[in-house]
């Protein structure tokens, strides 16, 4: 393995890391700007508010427990 092709693999390595630290950013910037926030968790879709209330937007059916590269057809 070259060099270069070590260092993507670093790179590609740190990606779920990156993008989770992302998405906590913009969920606290939306909720800093006023803006209401969907979660899912404890079987539904939840609305956060910046004042931290939280209200039930809807129920969602159970997760699907799948080995990872598993496909499934949403339709």
């Amino acid at each position: 393995m070259t060099d270069s092709e070590k260092a993507l693999d670093y790179l590609e390595q740190q990606l779920p890391s990156l993008s989770a630290a992302a998405v906590d950013i913009a969920y606290w910037r939306a909720l800093a700007a006023g803006h209401k926030v969907l979660v899912s968790g404890e079987g539904g879709i939840y609305g956060v508010f910046p004042d931290g209330t939280r209200t039930f937007v809807k129920a969602t059916e159970k997760p699907l427990d799948l080995p990872v590269g598993t496909r499934v057809k949403i339709a």
